[in-house]
Protein backbone atom coordinates (compact mmCIF):
# COMPACT_ATOMS: atom_id res chain seq x y z
CA UNK A 1 0.00 0.00 0.00
CA UNK A 2 1.38 3.40 -1.03
CA UNK A 3 0.69 6.25 1.38
CA UNK A 4 -0.56 9.45 -0.28
CA UNK A 5 0.32 12.80 1.24
CA UNK A 6 -0.75 16.42 1.14
CA UNK A 7 2.60 18.13 0.73
CA UNK A 8 2.22 21.54 2.43
CA UNK A 9 0.80 22.74 5.75
CA UNK A 10 -1.16 25.37 3.83
CA UNK A 11 -2.92 22.62 1.87
CA UNK A 12 -3.69 20.78 5.11
CA UNK A 13 -5.38 23.90 6.46
CA UNK A 14 -7.35 24.38 3.26
CA UNK A 15 -8.60 20.81 3.57
CA UNK A 16 -9.59 21.53 7.18
CA UNK A 17 -11.60 24.57 6.10
CA UNK A 18 -13.51 22.32 3.69
CA UNK A 19 -13.99 19.49 6.19
CA UNK A 20 -13.79 21.00 9.67
CA UNK A 21 -14.60 24.69 9.23
CA UNK A 22 -16.92 24.87 12.26
CA UNK A 23 -15.02 22.34 14.38
CA UNK A 24 -12.87 23.53 17.26
CA UNK A 25 -9.19 23.91 16.38
CA UNK A 26 -7.72 25.51 19.51
CA UNK A 27 -8.76 25.89 23.14
CA UNK A 28 -6.67 28.51 24.94
CA UNK A 29 -7.86 29.43 28.41
CA UNK A 30 -11.46 30.60 27.98
CA UNK A 31 -10.99 31.18 24.26
CA UNK A 32 -12.02 28.64 21.62
CA UNK A 33 -11.41 29.02 17.90
CA UNK A 34 -12.68 26.97 14.99
CA UNK A 35 -10.58 25.86 12.03
CA UNK A 36 -12.40 28.35 9.85
CA UNK A 37 -11.64 31.22 12.22
CA UNK A 38 -8.03 30.11 12.69
CA UNK A 39 -7.54 30.03 8.93
CA UNK A 40 -9.00 33.52 8.55
CA UNK A 41 -6.74 34.80 11.33
CA UNK A 42 -3.71 33.27 9.61
CA UNK A 43 -4.69 34.92 6.31
CA UNK A 44 -4.93 38.30 8.05
CA UNK A 45 -1.54 37.69 9.65
CA UNK A 46 -0.12 36.77 6.23
CA UNK A 47 -1.39 40.04 4.78
CA UNK A 48 0.08 41.97 7.70
CA UNK A 49 3.46 40.27 7.32
CA UNK A 50 3.39 40.80 3.56
CA UNK A 51 2.67 44.49 4.08
CA UNK A 52 5.83 44.59 6.21
CA UNK A 53 7.84 43.17 3.33
CA UNK A 54 8.04 39.54 4.43
CA UNK A 55 8.33 37.30 1.38
CA UNK A 56 9.38 33.81 0.36
CA UNK A 57 12.68 32.77 1.96
CA UNK A 58 12.66 35.50 4.61
CA UNK A 59 13.19 34.42 8.22
CA UNK A 60 10.78 35.37 11.01
CA UNK A 61 11.96 34.80 14.59
CA UNK A 62 9.33 33.44 17.01
CA UNK A 63 10.39 34.38 20.57
CA UNK A 64 6.93 33.48 21.76
CA UNK A 65 5.30 30.90 24.06
CA UNK A 66 2.36 28.67 23.12
CA UNK A 67 -0.48 30.94 22.02
CA UNK A 68 -3.06 31.06 19.25
CA UNK A 69 -0.96 33.89 17.81
CA UNK A 70 2.01 31.52 17.44
CA UNK A 71 -0.06 29.09 15.38
CA UNK A 72 -1.66 31.81 13.25
CA UNK A 73 1.69 33.47 12.52
CA UNK A 74 3.28 30.14 11.67
CA UNK A 75 0.49 29.32 9.22
CA UNK A 76 0.92 32.80 7.75
CA UNK A 77 4.64 32.17 7.22
CA UNK A 78 4.03 28.88 5.43
CA UNK A 79 1.58 30.58 3.06
CA UNK A 80 4.11 33.34 2.33
CA UNK A 81 6.94 30.84 1.88
CA UNK A 82 8.77 32.43 4.84
CA UNK A 83 10.81 30.48 7.39
CA UNK A 84 9.82 30.41 11.07
CA UNK A 85 12.88 30.55 13.34
CA UNK A 86 12.12 29.02 16.75
CA UNK A 87 13.56 30.91 19.74
CA UNK A 88 13.07 29.42 23.21
CA UNK A 89 11.39 31.86 25.60
CA UNK A 90 13.91 30.76 28.23
CA UNK A 91 16.78 32.06 26.13
CA UNK A 92 18.51 35.25 27.13
CA UNK A 93 20.54 37.97 25.44
CA UNK A 94 23.57 35.97 24.25
CA UNK A 95 21.44 33.19 22.77
CA UNK A 96 18.76 35.41 21.26
CA UNK A 97 21.22 37.75 19.58
CA UNK A 98 23.15 34.80 18.13
CA UNK A 99 20.03 33.18 16.67
CA UNK A 100 18.61 36.40 15.24
CA UNK A 101 21.96 37.45 13.77
CA UNK A 102 22.99 34.14 12.20
CA UNK A 103 19.52 33.33 10.87
CA UNK A 104 19.26 36.79 9.29
CA UNK A 105 15.76 37.20 10.73
CA UNK A 106 13.92 40.10 9.12
CA UNK A 107 11.16 40.21 11.72
CA UNK A 108 10.78 39.03 15.30
CA UNK A 109 7.62 38.51 17.33
CA UNK A 110 7.68 38.47 21.13
CA UNK A 111 5.46 38.82 24.19
CA UNK A 112 7.24 41.41 26.37
CA UNK A 113 5.31 40.68 29.59
CA UNK A 114 5.07 36.89 29.42
CA UNK A 115 5.31 35.42 32.94
CA UNK A 116 6.42 38.84 34.20
CA UNK A 117 9.73 38.47 32.37
CA UNK A 118 11.03 41.73 30.95
CA UNK A 119 11.92 40.54 27.46
CA UNK A 120 12.52 44.09 26.34
CA UNK A 121 15.11 44.50 29.08
CA UNK A 122 16.78 41.33 27.81
CA UNK A 123 16.86 42.85 24.33
CA UNK A 124 18.46 45.99 25.75
CA UNK A 125 21.53 43.89 26.62
CA UNK A 126 22.02 42.91 22.97
CA UNK A 127 24.52 45.01 20.98
CA UNK A 128 22.70 46.98 18.29
CA UNK A 129 24.92 45.59 15.51
CA UNK A 130 23.83 42.04 16.42
CA UNK A 131 20.32 42.90 15.26
CA UNK A 132 21.44 44.74 12.13
CA UNK A 133 19.31 42.70 9.70
CA UNK A 134 16.20 42.85 11.89
CA UNK A 135 13.70 45.33 10.43
CA UNK A 136 10.50 44.88 12.43
CA UNK A 137 9.44 43.79 15.91
CA UNK A 138 5.88 42.55 16.51
CA UNK A 139 4.77 43.04 20.12
CA UNK A 140 2.15 40.57 21.36
CA UNK A 141 0.37 41.04 24.66
CA UNK A 142 -2.61 39.81 26.65
CA UNK A 143 -3.41 43.06 28.40
CA UNK A 144 0.05 43.85 29.76
CA UNK A 145 1.52 47.32 29.44
CA UNK A 146 4.65 47.45 27.26
CA UNK A 147 7.49 49.37 28.91
CA UNK A 148 9.92 51.66 27.13
CA UNK A 149 11.46 50.03 24.08
CA UNK A 150 15.26 49.58 24.44
CA UNK A 151 17.69 51.27 22.08
CA UNK A 152 18.59 47.95 20.46
CA UNK A 153 15.19 47.92 18.75
CA UNK A 154 14.09 51.56 19.09
CA UNK A 155 15.12 52.27 15.52
CA UNK A 156 13.23 49.21 14.23
CA UNK A 157 9.69 49.27 12.93
CA UNK A 158 7.36 48.28 15.80
CA UNK A 159 3.83 46.98 15.48
CA UNK A 160 1.29 45.51 17.87
CA UNK A 161 0.02 42.03 17.04
CA UNK A 162 -3.62 43.17 16.99
CA UNK A 163 -2.72 45.87 14.48
CA UNK A 164 -0.90 43.29 12.35
CA UNK A 165 -3.94 41.00 12.10
CA UNK A 166 -6.35 43.86 11.37
CA UNK A 167 -5.39 43.64 7.69
CA UNK A 168 -7.57 42.12 4.97
CA UNK A 169 -7.08 38.38 4.38
CA UNK A 170 -4.20 37.43 2.10
CA UNK A 171 -5.33 35.93 -1.21
CA UNK A 172 -2.15 34.35 -2.59
CA UNK A 173 -0.21 31.16 -1.87
CA UNK A 174 3.59 30.95 -2.04
CA UNK A 175 3.87 27.63 -0.24
CA UNK A 176 5.43 24.63 -1.94
CA UNK A 177 6.80 21.19 -1.10
CA UNK A 178 10.46 22.19 -1.36
CA UNK A 179 10.09 25.64 0.19
CA UNK A 180 11.89 26.05 3.55
CA UNK A 181 9.55 26.69 6.46
CA UNK A 182 11.16 25.89 9.83
CA UNK A 183 14.50 26.47 11.55
CA UNK A 184 15.07 24.73 14.87
CA UNK A 185 18.28 25.19 16.85
CA UNK A 186 20.14 22.12 17.97
CA UNK A 187 23.23 21.40 19.99
CA UNK A 188 26.53 20.57 18.39
CA UNK A 189 30.25 20.28 18.99
CA UNK A 190 30.93 23.95 18.40
CA UNK A 191 30.05 27.04 20.40
CA UNK A 192 27.07 28.06 18.32
CA UNK A 193 24.05 25.76 17.87
CA UNK A 194 23.41 24.50 14.35
CA UNK A 195 20.26 25.63 12.53
CA UNK A 196 18.14 22.72 11.30
CA UNK A 197 16.16 23.75 8.22
CA UNK A 198 13.07 21.77 7.23
CA UNK A 199 11.07 22.11 4.04
CA UNK A 200 7.29 22.15 3.83
CA UNK A 201 6.81 18.64 2.49
CA UNK A 202 8.91 17.23 5.35
CA UNK A 203 6.78 19.04 7.95
CA UNK A 204 3.47 18.20 6.25
CA UNK A 205 4.24 14.54 5.53
CA UNK A 206 5.52 13.91 9.02
CA UNK A 207 2.43 15.58 10.50
CA UNK A 208 0.24 13.15 8.57
CA UNK A 209 2.36 10.16 9.58
CA UNK A 210 2.20 11.19 13.24
CA UNK A 211 -1.57 11.71 13.00
CA UNK A 212 -2.13 8.28 11.45
CA UNK A 213 -0.07 6.78 14.26
CA UNK A 214 -1.83 8.67 17.06
CA UNK A 215 -5.39 8.73 15.71
CA UNK A 216 -6.51 5.55 17.53
CA UNK A 217 -5.27 7.07 20.80
CA UNK A 218 -6.54 10.64 20.31
CA UNK A 219 -10.00 9.83 18.95
CA UNK A 220 -10.74 6.65 20.89
CA UNK A 221 -14.19 5.12 20.80
CA UNK A 222 -16.14 8.34 21.25
CA UNK A 223 -14.71 10.67 18.54
CA UNK A 224 -14.16 13.50 21.02
CA UNK A 225 -10.52 13.37 22.10
CA UNK A 226 -8.22 16.40 22.13
CA UNK A 227 -4.50 17.00 21.91
CA UNK A 228 -2.88 18.55 24.97
CA UNK A 229 -0.16 21.02 23.98
CA UNK A 230 1.94 21.79 27.03
CA UNK A 231 5.35 21.21 25.46
CA UNK A 232 6.75 24.42 23.92
CA UNK A 233 6.16 24.97 20.22
CA UNK A 234 9.74 26.22 19.85
CA UNK A 235 11.02 22.63 19.94
CA UNK A 236 10.15 19.71 17.66
CA UNK A 237 8.81 17.70 20.63
CA UNK A 238 5.97 20.20 21.00
CA UNK A 239 5.79 21.50 17.45
CA UNK A 240 5.09 18.09 15.92
CA UNK A 241 2.00 17.69 18.07
CA UNK A 242 0.36 20.87 16.80
CA UNK A 243 1.06 19.92 13.17
CA UNK A 244 -0.34 16.42 13.81
CA UNK A 245 -3.50 18.02 15.21
CA UNK A 246 -3.79 20.12 12.05
CA UNK A 247 -3.25 17.01 9.91
CA UNK A 248 -6.11 15.29 11.73
CA UNK A 249 -8.37 18.31 12.00
CA UNK A 250 -8.52 17.80 15.76
CA UNK A 251 -8.75 20.31 18.63
CA UNK A 252 -5.67 21.25 20.65
CA UNK A 253 -5.72 22.48 24.23
CA UNK A 254 -2.88 25.00 24.68
CA UNK A 255 -0.94 25.86 27.82
CA UNK A 256 1.34 28.87 27.35
CA UNK A 257 3.54 27.55 30.15
CA UNK A 258 3.53 24.28 31.99
CA UNK A 259 1.45 24.05 35.14
CA UNK A 260 1.10 20.51 36.47
CA UNK A 261 -2.22 20.90 38.30
CA UNK A 262 -3.78 22.77 35.39
CA UNK A 263 -2.54 20.13 32.93
CA UNK A 264 -4.18 17.37 35.00
CA UNK A 265 -7.46 19.33 35.05
CA UNK A 266 -7.30 19.92 31.28
CA UNK A 267 -6.83 16.19 30.68
CA UNK A 268 -10.00 15.47 32.64
CA UNK A 269 -12.06 18.30 31.15
CA UNK A 270 -11.19 17.76 27.50
CA UNK A 271 -10.95 13.96 27.42
CA UNK A 272 -7.26 13.90 26.57
CA UNK A 273 -6.27 10.27 26.08
CA UNK A 274 -2.70 10.75 24.95
CA UNK A 275 -0.05 13.44 25.31
CA UNK A 276 3.74 13.73 25.27
CA UNK A 277 5.87 15.19 28.01
CA UNK A 278 9.32 15.22 29.56
CA UNK A 279 10.04 13.10 32.61
CA UNK A 280 10.09 16.03 35.03
CA UNK A 281 6.68 17.18 33.76
CA UNK A 282 5.25 13.70 34.33
CA UNK A 283 6.62 13.51 37.88
CA UNK A 284 5.12 16.94 38.64
CA UNK A 285 1.72 15.88 37.25
CA UNK A 286 1.73 12.68 39.31
CA UNK A 287 2.37 14.79 42.40
CA UNK A 288 -0.41 17.22 41.45
CA UNK A 289 -3.06 14.50 41.05
CA UNK A 290 -4.35 13.30 44.47
CA UNK A 291 -6.25 10.31 43.05
CA UNK A 292 -4.91 6.81 43.61
CA UNK A 293 -4.91 6.29 39.85
CA UNK A 294 -3.52 9.45 38.35
CA UNK A 295 -5.08 10.85 35.18
CA UNK A 296 -7.48 7.89 34.79
CA UNK A 297 -8.76 8.98 31.36
CA UNK A 298 -5.35 8.56 29.72
CA UNK A 299 -4.61 5.63 27.46
CA UNK A 300 -0.88 6.38 27.62
CA UNK A 301 1.73 9.13 27.67
CA UNK A 302 4.87 9.27 25.52
CA UNK A 303 7.88 10.71 27.30
CA UNK A 304 11.48 11.77 27.05
CA UNK A 305 13.80 10.66 29.89
CA UNK A 306 15.95 13.79 30.13
CA UNK A 307 16.47 14.09 33.90
CA UNK A 308 16.27 10.56 35.27
CA UNK A 309 16.58 7.02 34.00
CA UNK A 310 13.80 5.58 31.85
CA UNK A 311 13.41 2.80 34.43
CA UNK A 312 12.83 5.27 37.26
CA UNK A 313 10.24 7.50 35.61
CA UNK A 314 8.38 4.50 34.15
CA UNK A 315 8.31 2.80 37.55
CA UNK A 316 6.86 5.87 39.26
CA UNK A 317 4.20 6.31 36.60
CA UNK A 318 3.31 2.60 36.58
CA UNK A 319 2.78 2.70 40.35
CA UNK A 320 0.07 5.34 39.78
CA UNK A 321 -1.58 3.53 36.87
CA UNK A 322 -0.12 5.70 34.09
CA UNK A 323 1.25 3.91 31.03
CA UNK A 324 4.41 5.47 29.63
CA UNK A 325 5.57 4.65 26.11
CA UNK A 326 9.06 5.24 24.78
CA UNK A 327 9.73 7.31 21.68
CA UNK A 328 12.57 8.85 19.72
CA UNK A 329 13.18 12.07 17.88
CA UNK A 330 15.68 14.83 17.24
CA UNK A 331 15.53 18.18 15.49
CA UNK A 332 17.03 16.76 12.31
CA UNK A 333 14.30 14.10 11.84
CA UNK A 334 11.60 15.74 14.00
CA UNK A 335 9.93 14.31 17.10
CA UNK A 336 8.00 11.04 17.19
CA UNK A 337 10.27 9.58 14.53
CA UNK A 338 9.57 6.32 16.37
CA UNK A 339 7.15 5.31 19.16
CA UNK A 340 6.32 2.22 21.17
CA UNK A 341 2.83 0.74 21.31
CA UNK A 342 0.93 1.07 24.57
CA UNK A 343 -0.25 -2.55 24.35
CA UNK A 344 3.28 -3.91 24.79
CA UNK A 345 4.24 -5.46 28.14
CA UNK A 346 5.41 -2.98 30.76
CA UNK A 347 9.11 -3.79 30.45
CA UNK A 348 9.02 -3.26 26.67
CA UNK A 349 6.76 -0.26 26.16
CA UNK A 350 8.74 2.35 28.16
CA UNK A 351 12.11 1.67 26.48
CA UNK A 352 13.28 4.70 24.42
CA UNK A 353 13.06 4.18 20.65
CA UNK A 354 10.29 2.15 19.07
CA UNK A 355 8.69 1.39 15.74
CA UNK A 356 9.23 3.88 12.92
CA UNK A 357 6.22 6.18 12.47
CA UNK A 358 6.51 6.41 8.68
CA UNK A 359 6.40 3.37 6.42
CA UNK A 360 8.96 5.22 4.28
CA UNK A 361 11.46 5.72 7.12
CA UNK A 362 14.55 3.57 7.63
CA UNK A 363 16.99 2.93 10.46
CA UNK A 364 20.30 1.10 10.69
CA UNK A 365 23.36 1.02 12.92
CA UNK A 366 27.03 1.39 12.06
CA UNK A 367 30.15 0.54 14.02
CA UNK A 368 31.67 4.00 14.68
CA UNK A 369 35.21 2.59 14.72
CA UNK A 370 35.20 0.22 11.72
CA UNK A 371 32.44 1.87 9.67
CA UNK A 372 30.73 -1.49 9.15
CA UNK A 373 26.94 -1.82 9.21
CA UNK A 374 25.71 -3.92 12.11
CA UNK A 375 23.05 -6.56 12.61
CA UNK A 376 19.99 -6.48 14.84
CA UNK A 377 20.86 -6.34 18.53
CA UNK A 378 24.35 -4.93 17.95
CA UNK A 379 24.97 -1.46 19.38
CA UNK A 380 26.34 1.23 17.12
CA UNK A 381 25.59 4.73 15.86
CA UNK A 382 21.99 5.05 14.70
CA UNK A 383 21.59 6.25 11.10
CA UNK A 384 18.18 7.53 10.07
CA UNK A 385 16.29 8.29 6.87
CA UNK A 386 12.71 9.22 5.98
CA UNK A 387 10.23 11.93 4.89
CA UNK A 388 10.81 13.89 8.12
CA UNK A 389 14.54 14.37 7.46
CA UNK A 390 15.81 17.95 7.44
CA UNK A 391 16.66 19.73 4.22
CA UNK A 392 20.02 20.94 5.55
CA UNK A 393 21.82 22.79 8.28
CA UNK A 394 20.95 26.34 7.27
CA UNK A 395 23.79 27.98 5.33
CA UNK A 396 26.27 25.39 6.60
CA UNK A 397 27.09 22.97 3.75
CA UNK A 398 30.12 21.53 5.54
CA UNK A 399 28.09 20.54 8.61
CA UNK A 400 25.34 19.15 6.37
CA UNK A 401 27.80 17.06 4.39
CA UNK A 402 29.46 15.77 7.55
CA UNK A 403 26.10 14.72 9.04
CA UNK A 404 24.92 12.75 6.00
CA UNK A 405 26.08 9.45 4.53
CA UNK A 406 26.60 9.06 0.79
CA UNK A 407 23.25 7.26 0.46
CA UNK A 408 21.23 9.88 2.32
CA UNK A 409 21.12 8.67 5.93
CA UNK A 410 21.59 11.04 8.88
CA UNK A 411 24.40 10.22 11.27
CA UNK A 412 22.47 10.74 14.50
CA UNK A 413 25.33 10.76 17.00
CA UNK A 414 23.18 8.44 19.16
CA UNK A 415 24.01 4.95 20.37
CA UNK A 416 21.43 2.23 19.83
CA UNK A 417 20.56 -1.03 18.14
CA UNK A 418 17.89 -2.24 15.76
CA UNK A 419 15.44 -4.97 16.75
CA UNK A 420 13.88 -5.36 13.28
CA UNK A 421 13.84 -3.57 9.94
CA UNK A 422 11.54 -0.86 11.33
CA UNK A 423 12.22 -0.68 15.07
CA UNK A 424 15.14 0.14 17.34
CA UNK A 425 16.28 0.91 20.87
CA UNK A 426 17.94 4.20 21.77
CA UNK A 427 20.64 3.74 24.42
CA UNK A 428 22.55 7.00 24.91
CA UNK A 429 24.00 10.08 23.29
CA UNK A 430 27.40 9.20 21.90
CA UNK A 431 28.99 12.58 22.52
CA UNK A 432 29.12 14.81 25.55
CA UNK A 433 25.98 16.78 24.79
CA UNK A 434 24.12 17.74 27.96
CA UNK A 435 20.40 17.18 28.61
CA UNK A 436 19.31 20.24 30.56
CA UNK A 437 15.79 21.53 31.14
CA UNK A 438 14.43 19.11 28.57
CA UNK A 439 16.82 20.37 25.87
CA UNK A 440 20.05 19.19 24.31
CA UNK A 441 22.78 21.70 25.13
CA UNK A 442 26.36 21.71 23.93
CA UNK A 443 28.73 22.20 26.89
CA UNK A 444 30.92 24.28 24.58
CA UNK A 445 28.16 26.90 24.45
CA UNK A 446 28.36 27.44 28.25
CA UNK A 447 32.14 27.06 28.32
CA UNK A 448 32.64 29.70 25.65
CA UNK A 449 30.40 32.14 27.51
CA UNK A 450 32.35 31.58 30.73
CA UNK A 451 35.66 31.99 28.92
CA UNK A 452 34.70 35.56 28.02
CA UNK A 453 34.59 36.53 31.72
CA UNK A 454 37.78 38.29 32.90
CA UNK A 455 38.18 35.88 35.86
CA UNK A 456 38.15 32.79 33.66
CA UNK A 457 41.14 31.40 31.82
CA UNK A 458 39.34 28.24 30.69
CA UNK A 459 36.24 26.24 31.61
CA UNK A 460 34.80 22.76 31.21
CA UNK A 461 31.13 21.96 31.87
CA UNK A 462 29.56 18.59 32.65
CA UNK A 463 26.09 17.57 33.83
CA UNK A 464 25.43 16.45 37.40
CA UNK A 465 22.21 15.28 39.04
CA UNK A 466 20.70 17.65 41.61
CA UNK A 467 17.61 16.04 43.10
CA UNK A 468 15.46 14.94 40.17
CA UNK A 469 17.08 17.08 37.48
CA UNK A 470 20.38 17.40 35.66
CA UNK A 471 22.25 20.67 36.12
CA UNK A 472 25.45 21.99 34.52
CA UNK A 473 28.54 22.01 36.75
CA UNK A 474 31.52 24.17 35.76
CA UNK A 475 35.21 23.50 36.33
CA UNK A 476 37.12 26.75 35.99
CA UNK A 477 40.80 27.53 35.64
CA UNK A 478 40.90 31.15 36.90
CA UNK A 479 43.10 33.87 35.52
CA UNK A 480 44.39 34.36 39.07
CA UNK A 481 44.45 31.34 41.39
CA UNK A 482 42.39 31.70 44.54
CA UNK A 483 40.36 34.68 43.36
CA UNK A 484 37.36 33.03 41.72
CA UNK A 485 34.10 34.79 42.60
CA UNK A 486 31.37 32.16 42.24
CA UNK A 487 28.55 34.62 42.89
CA UNK A 488 29.81 36.97 40.17
CA UNK A 489 30.13 34.10 37.69
CA UNK A 490 26.62 32.92 38.53
CA UNK A 491 25.18 36.38 37.95
CA UNK A 492 27.14 36.71 34.71
CA UNK A 493 25.66 33.47 33.39
CA UNK A 494 22.13 34.39 34.49
CA UNK A 495 22.34 37.60 32.49
CA UNK A 496 23.45 35.92 29.27
CA UNK A 497 22.11 32.37 29.30
CA UNK A 498 18.83 30.54 29.86
CA UNK A 499 18.38 29.66 33.53
CA UNK A 500 18.73 25.92 32.91
CA UNK A 501 22.19 26.53 31.41
CA UNK A 502 23.51 28.37 34.49
CA UNK A 503 25.97 26.10 36.35
CA UNK A 504 24.92 24.94 39.79
CA UNK A 505 28.51 25.42 40.96
CA UNK A 506 31.87 26.77 39.78
CA UNK A 507 34.80 24.71 41.04
CA UNK A 508 38.26 26.19 40.77
CA UNK A 509 40.80 23.76 39.32
CA UNK A 510 44.48 24.12 38.42
CA UNK A 511 44.37 21.95 35.31
CA UNK A 512 41.92 19.67 33.57
CA UNK A 513 42.55 15.91 33.66
CA UNK A 514 43.67 14.69 30.23
CA UNK A 515 44.58 11.50 28.46
CA UNK A 516 46.58 10.78 25.33
CA UNK A 517 44.75 9.20 22.40
CA UNK A 518 45.63 8.39 18.77
CA UNK A 519 43.97 11.67 17.84
CA UNK A 520 45.76 13.83 20.40
CA UNK A 521 45.28 14.92 24.00
CA UNK A 522 41.69 14.82 25.22
CA UNK A 523 40.08 16.05 28.39
CA UNK A 524 38.74 13.24 30.58
CA UNK A 525 35.14 14.39 30.84
CA UNK A 526 34.13 11.18 32.59
CA UNK A 527 36.58 12.00 35.38
CA UNK A 528 35.21 15.54 35.58
CA UNK A 529 31.70 14.13 35.96
CA UNK A 530 32.87 11.95 38.86
CA UNK A 531 34.56 14.94 40.51
CA UNK A 532 31.36 16.96 40.12
CA UNK A 533 29.29 14.19 41.70
CA UNK A 534 31.70 14.06 44.67
CA UNK A 535 31.57 17.84 45.09
CA UNK A 536 27.75 17.88 45.06
CA UNK A 537 27.61 14.96 47.53
CA UNK A 538 29.97 16.82 49.89
CA UNK A 539 27.87 19.97 49.55
CA UNK A 540 24.71 18.02 50.37
CA UNK A 541 26.37 16.41 53.40
CA UNK A 542 27.45 19.81 54.72
CA UNK A 543 23.92 21.14 54.35
CA UNK A 544 22.28 18.24 56.18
Amino acid sequence: MITTYIDTVTALMERNVARHCDDTAVIYGKQQMTYGALNQLSLKAARGLSNLGVKSGDRVAFWLPNTIAYIALYLACTRLGAIAVAVNTRYRSVEVSDIVRRSGAKLMVLWPGFRNIDFLEILSEIPEDALGQLETVILYDEGQVVNDVPSAIAAKNQLGYEELVAADPYDQDHSGPDVGCNIFTTSGTTKAPKFVLHRQTGIAQHAQDVWRNLEPLIVGEFEDGCFLQTLPLCGVFGFNHITAAIAGGRPTVLQNSFDAAEAVALIDTHKVRYFSATDDMIIAMLAADPREQAMPGLVCCAYGAFNMSADEVARRAHARGVKLVGLYGMSEVQALFARRDHTLPYDERYVPGGKLISDQAKVRTRNPETGELMGHGESGELELKGPSLMLEYFEDPDATSEAMTADGYLRSGDLGYTTSEDSFVFEARMGDTLRLGGYLVSPVEIESHLAEHPQVEAAQVVAVRVGEVMRPFAFVIPTTLGELDQEALGQYCKQGLARFKVPVAFLEINTFPTTESPNGTKIQRAKLRRLAEVAMAEQAAEGS
